[in-house]
């Protein structure tokens, strides 16, 4: 973390065993973002509820850099949370999903891509054997297999000429298309 996370307690007195809690939950969020640059953490104990013990009230607010989180918004009826360490761990577990939302959305390799869909047409067919090929519209050609057909109903009414639609993958001998339909 680049600065001192601030922790702050209100409605309560000041507690090392919580304040120790905190700091490792702070240091497991560190674990997901190297880059904090602000953590700020509030230990509220609002009031008394009727019967109830206090209801307390942690919130987290963390930036980093292109987004900001917080975190502990009040909870009605969350009797877990007369347990300090409780609403400690539930906070700090929402701050930590946000946070992996956030680095999984700034790196992009864990986004799944979905292969751009081409045109083109039947250029030769080898129905005995189940495979054929397909002339792209960029004068390139794509291997298919049977298999690669949406349906089996296509499969046995297409025909060389016949426009299509696929997605396209580089195979080891060359490129090859998937998931075609007929146009």
């Amino acid at each position: 973390m680049q600065i001192e996370p601030q922790i702050r307690f209100r409605g309560m007195e000041p507690s090392p065993s919580v304040e120790e809690v905190v700091r490792e939950r702070i240091g497991r969020l560190e674990r997901f973002h190297d880059r904090i640059t602000s953590c700020a953490v509030l230990i509220e104990a609002p009031h008394r509820h009727g019967q109830q013990g206090r209801l307390y009230r942690v919130q987290v607010n963390l930036t980093v850099p292109g987004a900001e989180i917080v975190t502990g918004r009040p909870q009605q009826d969350e009797h877990a949370h007369e347990d300090v360490y409780v609403a400690i761990r539930d906070s700090f577990n929402s701050a930590q999903r946000q946070l992996e939302d956030i680095v999984r959305k700034m790196s992009g390799h864990r986004v799944k891509a979905h292969p751009e869909t081409l045109r083109g047409k039947v250029a030769r067919l080898v129905p005995d054997e189940g495979y054929g090929f397909i002339a792209g519209q960029d004068g390139r050609e794509f291997f298919f297999r049977r298999e690669s057909m949406t349906s089996d109903q296509q499969w046995l009414t297409l025909a060389e000429g016949a426009e299509v639609s696929f997605s396209e993958h580089e195979g080891e001998q060359g490129p090859y298309a998937s998931a075609i339909a007929l146009v």
